[in-house]
């Protein structure tokens, strides 16, 4: 078998070492700031000398302990997100000095009602449309008092070019992370769709972006050398599939390994944390205000309508990875994404003239060999 790059391997334990690590980071004094979502400026925060985590859940672990003051009927990501803040199981949430939500989905904003008897849980009122003029007025106007917010909480000052250092920094970040994932785009791909979204969900859990851009463009180019000189980690037979829908996770490998275990391979992933948040950067010659406006208000959300902007990405990631199909994945009681897989699913097969099927799961394992015999059986159609 060949030989895979070893640092994708540290990628794989990123969330975990940071456990330690962000424990180390507040005893050196640094500030922490707790993050739910793509929708989240992270260049404010950077700019204020603080450090953004994740504090989305992706396991079954603390569910339980979820429903005893949220409905079953729910989605897992909320769930899971509340209960290890909660029950403490969650060290980013635990040591977080501030909280950034955004009113993306009628269940995250109730569950932000709850947070805020635990954390200082700053909301940013998000608009429905990207359209309209007045969207972007309202969006610049949340970001400036998120910034006001941060300035006041660690008693810093913002500046200009802070901001513009921030954003610099960030869109490297992005560049390095896009230059890896493209590696998807030869034929065949020169990495998996599993190890591919171990990188990518592990840089998130990597605080010296320094550090880590040097990481990613070494990884990147230690696999197209060995790419080069023959390496096939991925079958030239495998079908190419682009995974798009809701947010990934551990516990939502399940799907991904389906695919790569039945003759697929994933080579593009439109979800948060993939090309929905990395292929828009930020524009560094503008007023650094209405550049982050501009960037975090065009995300191509389902909370958003109409989503066209989904619409159009989907559209130039089959084209440019050359998709044999298209998966959607979504979690149960997800309702903008749920209901938006009509949409997904006459644009891909009747404008796009592809294979399309929808998934929809939560972060059990009790449906792994249904999704198995699902998703196989698309791929063998492919």
């Amino acid at each position: 078998m060949n030989e895979l790059p070893e640092k994708i391997n540290d990628f794989s334990e990123a969330r975990r070492n940071a456990f330690i690590g962000i424990k180390n980071l507040k005893d050196e004094g640094k500030n922490i700031v707790g993050i739910f979502c793509a929708f989240t400026p992270r260049e404010l925060i950077t700019a204020a000398g603080a450090i953004a985590v994740g504090l989305c859940g992706t396991s079954e672990e603390p569910i339980a302990d979820a429903e005893k003051d949220l409905p079953r009927n729910l989605c897992p990501l909320i769930k899971s997100s509340y209960g290890f803040a909660t029950t403490e199981k969650c060290p980013f949430f635990y040591f977080s000095d501030l909280v950034v939500g955004e009113t993306t989905c009628d269940g995250k904003k109730k569950m932000y009602e709850y947070l805020s008897d635990i954390k200082d849980v700053h909301i940013m009122q998000l608009p429905q449309s990207y359209k309209e003029e007045d969207s972007y007025k309202l969006w610049r106007n949340e970001i400036v008092k998120l910034k006001e917010k941060l300035e006041k909480h660690f008693s810093v000052n913002i500046t200009e070019e802070n901001l513009k250092d921030a954003i610099r920094l960030r869109n490297r970040e992005r560049q390095a992370l896009k230059e890896f994932y493209e590696l998807g785009k030869l034929d065949p791909p020169a990495v998996s769709g599993y190890h591919m979204q171990k990188v990518l969900n592990g840089a998130s859990y990597k605080w010296d972006k320094e550090a880590l851009i040097n990481e990613i463009k070494n990884m990147t180019r230690e696999t197209l050398d060995k790419y080069k000189k023959g390496e096939r980690p991925v079958s030239k037979d495998s079908k190419r599939i682009l995974v798009t829908g809701c947010p990934l996770g551990e516990s939502t490998e399940k799907i991904i390994k389906a695919i790569e275990d039945n003759g697929g391979v994933v080579v593009s992933y439109e979800n948060c944390g993939g090309a929905k948040d990395l292929n828009e950067f930020v524009d560094e010659k503008i007023d650094p205000i209405d550049a982050i406006t501009n960037k975090y208000l065009n995300i191509a959300c389902s909370c958003m309508t109409p989503n066209d902007n989904r619409i159009e990405l989907i559209s130039n990631l089959m084209d440019e990875y050359k998709v044999d199909g298209v998966i959607d994945v979504i979690l149960q009681a997800c309702h903008t994404y749920n209901v938006e897989t009509l949409r997904i699913k006459k644009f891909v097969t009747k404008e796009k003239n592809t294979p399309y099927m929808s998934i929809e799961t939560d972060y059990s394992q009790t449906d792994i060999g249904q999704i198995n015999t699902r998703i196989a059986a698309f791929i063998e159609m492919l």
